[in-house]
């Protein structure tokens, strides 16, 4: 059977498969802030006014000058005339002045003359009026001064950020109801084998339904990419390369999902060869699963032959498909996938010089978290929805054993 001669590291991989494809300007596209949710930004967003635009309290209490509080106490209180109330939404009327304070809530415009605010727990009222606070607070106490957040014309969210919940929170304390981004990325799936049909249809003895289009559908749309689904391909050279030329034409990428015996697999890279220079860059990853991955730049455009095993594919979208949607989309700061710390509760075996991923069920205990390894095969999908996470076992690594502390990137 055709075995690979030359495996590359998946760094090595992504490195030379990145370096191949040219850095275009990308297109950028106005839409509503709110709707920005893993979209990257286009042009860097500036604030035009400060924010705070006005300084508030950020606990209920009393406005007052601090200076007036200097050595207040229990044994020895400082004495306040109120002055009024600060009503919500709206600027006081009235400025605060030596010995003064204002019954103030949280979120509330502090009045002129004031520096600070003293919670309502270090004041009360006594039986002729006064406001004896006990405790001494300092300037900007209890205080966002304006401008404490963002000064303005400062860059609040640079060119190439990923916009999260917190961006588009901000986004909208600054009235900024649209926002530039990159257009995402069209991202075509061609499925192909003989045997492979659509969801719809009843299988027939040696059939199966297509599950990578739609699994890996909601990958990218998860990582922000536009998914188009360009139909399954018979395991034909011509039928694949019309497929492929029709693919390229119309997405920014395409991802192939093929069968998994080593002819199919050589045929869709002679076939993804021919589509445009360089052409196949990278076949072969030493990792598992997915040793057979197909990496390749046809004409400026990434193409990526992923096995045709449901978990193989997901598996390895993650490690190549991804940082291609980060790296189409103009992502400025790519982050480490975030992980959860747990021992692992039996041994786990590995082949030297490869990268294995093993997917693992999370369980807690009174001690921590473990990682329980699933014993998987990658044609069976449900193998994988069993699955809370990833563990990484590292190509200089021969295995791990059961007590071990690792990382688990969750799914």
């Amino acid at each position: 059977m055709p075995e690979f001669l030359i495996l590359s590291s998946p760094e090595q991989a992504l490195k030379k498969w990145f370096s191949a494809m040219p850095n275009n300007p990308r297109q950028s596209e106005e839409i509503d802030s709110i709707l920005g949710l893993n979209r990257f930004t286009s042009s860097p967003i500036c604030s035009k006014k400060p924010y705070p635009e006005f300084s508030r309290s950020t606990v209920d209490g009393y406005a007052v000058r601090a200076v007036d509080t200097f050595g207040a106490g229990e044994s020895l209180p400082a004495y306040f005339s109120v002055i009024g109330e600060v009503p919500m939404g709206k600027k006081p009327e009235f400025a605060s002045t030596v010995g003064s304070a204002a019954l103030i809530h949280t979120g509330g415009m502090l009045p002129v003359g004031a520096d600070a605010v003293v919670m309502l727990e270090y004041a009360q009222l006594s039986k002729n009026g006064e406001l004896e606070v006990v405790r001494a607070i300092a300037p900007n106490e209890n205080v966002i001064q304006m401008g404490e957040d963002v000064v303005a014309g400062q860059i609040v969210i640079p060119v190439g950020s990923r916009l999260r919940p917190a961006e588009i929170g901000g986004l909208m304390s600054l009235g900024q109801i649209k926002v530039q981004v990159v257009c995402r990325p069209v991202i075509g799936i061609l499925s192909s084998g003989d045997e492979v049909i659509e969801p719809t249809i009843e299988p027939q003895p040696g059939q199966v339904r297509d599950i990578n289009s739609f699994s890996l559908s909601a990958q990218i749309e998860e990582w922000g990419g536009l998914p188009i689904h360009l139909g399954i391909a018979l395991d034909r050279a011509e039928a694949l390369h019309i497929a492929l030329a029709s693919a390229l034409e119309n997405c920014d990428a395409v991802i192939v999902t093929a069968g998994s015996s080593a002819s199919i697999r050589d045929l869709t890279a002679q076939v993804i060869d021919e589509m445009g220079t360089p052409g196949v860059l990278v076949h072969g990853v030493n990792i598992h699963p997915g040793k057979p991955t197909i990496l390749a730049v046809c004409n400026g455009k990434a193409v990526v032959g992923l096995p045709g095993n449901p978990v193989s594919a997901l598996v390895i979208a993650r490690r190549f498909v991804k940082p291609l949607i980060e790296h189409l989309s103009g992502c400025a700061k790519v982050f480490p996938l975030p992980t959860l710390p747990a021992i692992l509760t039996v041994n786990l075996p590995s082949q030297s010089g490869r990268e294995d991923w093993w997917p693992v069920r999370l369980l807690t205990t009174p001690q921590g978290m473990n990682a329980d390894p699933i014993f998987y095969k990658s044609n069976l999908i449900f193998n994988y929805t069993q699955a809370d996470g990833l563990i990484q076992i590292s190509a200089d690594a021969t295995g791990l054993i059961a007590g071990s502390h690792v990382d688990v990137y969750p799914l």
